[in-house]
């Protein structure tokens, strides 16, 4: 069968030029909307840093049970994690992004009307199954639904959205900490319920993935998608005839990939493949092992280990360095469709490991003296800028690319399981890692895996920036 012919190029439906930005905008929308699912994520994830401190009072939680439930959503989210490739491959990118919404609406009010340690938990639960599907969907509908042009933009917005959750969440801890005791933190969790449902509201009004749709053999809706989400008509006859081809490679009895990601494993995946996910599950678990969620989660510890004595100066301090996150997110989405990933992944990972290196050098120095507070907390804003000019979006948006169609949502959701975990073990080993080898010796441990990052970056990321998704697989093909 002959794909992209004449025929197919006269029954595409030629859209006068005019309405191209309004395309790129449409396509800017739908990404902009799966994306901001994940701000619930964030939200949830560090709204227990302030609304503990109130529990704990209110319903008399144990450190132990505070503890858990802070952490425990990096261990639940690996079951919606897991599934998730296989529900959006299943019922579509859409129907999975609503399902996650609901999740998050259901977990919110939970944990706002928890009376005790095991309702709470079992809230947790609930809110850590949306939180996964939506990490690992809304990368891949950005991905699939932004044309080439803008992909890098739109599929970075994810971390962007997560970064701007855990801000508000601040926010909400100190906007509503003067209320009555008993109140005041179920007041912080409600605010969560309503916006997933708004969310899930506006992603109904979005088309569903044109990739997803040609797999499923609709190609008259993945057409009618395609054109209205590409930069141009002759773009979208382009896309749809490169979605055709992959479809009906990955349908092909030839290819064996019928069963999807766990069937390929296990009849024997082909030299690409096994490239192509190695580099998936090795960039997105360098993301977490750059020690990220130990400035993340313990930048009060770090800064009270740098000299900073007053806990309010800390949190400032903690909130100064979200700000500086957030707006090196935005020159990231900014800067990757311009510069591409590759340079962007290099300079990250190279400013990470100095940074990384200056700060285990400023917590070495005892006493402690205002000019290594000074460097301290400079080394600190340098990572974090470092971070989210590349290796915290980028992971995602590269991940998504680089993974043939037929996998792209079952393995993206297995690269992100290696994140979560390489991320639980960091978080739940800082403190006492920091007893053993010191808080400084941790910092020069991290900074010598970010040289390590930097190295496989430079030997086996190849450049993705305005390929096409489907023909990524050139690049691993030698």
């Amino acid at each position: 069968m002959a794909h992209g012919s004449a025929a197919d190029a006269a029954e595409a439906p030629l859209l006068p030029s005019p309405a191209a930005p309004r395309r790129n905008m449409f396509a800017f929308f739908c990404s902009t909307l799966a994306s901001m699912t994940t701000i619930l994520m964030g939200y949830n994830l560090a709204l227990m840093s302030g609304a503990e401190l109130f529990m704990r009072e209110d319903l008399g939680l144990t450190d132990e049970q505070v503890e858990v439930l802070s952490g425990s959503m990096n261990v639940f989210m690996l079951a919606s994690i897991l599934a998730a490739g296989w529900t959006a491959d299943l019922a579509g990118r859409r129907a999975t992004l609503v399902l996650s919404n609901a999740f998050l609406t259901a977990g919110a009010l939970a944990m706002s009307l928890g009376g005790g340690f095991a309702t709470l938990m079992a809230a947790r639960f609930v809110t850590s199954l949306g939180a996964g599907f939506a990490l690992v969907v809304a990368p891949v509908y950005a991905a699939e639904i932004a044309p080439a042009s803008a992909r890098g933009l739109l599929a970075s917005m994810v971390d962007l959205f997560i970064t701007g959750g855990i801000l508000l969440s601040y926010v909400s801890n100190l906007a509503l900490a003067g209320l009555p005791l008993h109140l005041g933190w179920r007041a912080m969790f409600a605010v969560g319920v309503l916006p997933p449902a708004i969310l899930a509201a506006g992603v109904l009004a979005m088309p569903e993935s044109p990739r997803w749709l040609a797999l499923r053999g609709r190609d008259a809706d993945a057409r009618a998608v395609l054109a209205r989400t590409s930069d141009s008509p002759a773009e979208a006859d382009l896309r749809l005839d490169e979605i055709r081809r992959t479809a009906a490679s990955a349908a092909s009895p030839e290819s064996g990939a019928g069963g999807g990601l766990w069937s390929e494993l296990r009849a024997g995946p082909s030299a690409m493949t096994r490239r192509i996910l190695v580099n998936v599950l090795a960039l997105f678990a360098f993301q977490q092992a750059s020690g990220i969620d130990a400035i993340v989660l313990y930048s009060p510890l770090v800064f009270k280990k740098a000299g900073i004595e007053s806990t309010s100066a800390a949190l400032a301090a903690t909130i100064a360095m979200g700000a500086v996150k957030t707006l090196a997110i935005l020159v990231a989405t900014s800067l990757s469709d311009r510069l591409g990933r590759r340079p962007l992944l290099l300079a990250s990972t190279a400013g990470i490991a100095a940074s990384l290196a200056v700060l285990g050098i400023a917590l070495f120095v005892t006493p402690t003296t205002t000019v290594s507070t000074a460097v301290c907390v400079a080394a600190v804003m340098a990572f974090v800028t470092a971070f989210s000019v590349g290796l915290g979006p980028l992971a995602p948006t590269y991940g998504a690319e680089i993974l043939p169609l037929r996998l792209r949502a079952q393995g993206t959701s297995l690269g992100i399981a290696a994140n979560r975990l390489t991320c639980g073990v960091l978080s739940m080993t800082f403190i006492s890692l920091a007893n053993a080898i010191s808080m400084s010796g941790c910092f020069f441990l991290y900074a010598s895996t970010a040289v390590a990052a930097w190295v496989f970056v430079y030997i086996r990321l190849p450049e993705t920036k305005g390929r096409t998704l489907e023909g990524m697989e050139e690049l691993f093909a030698k």
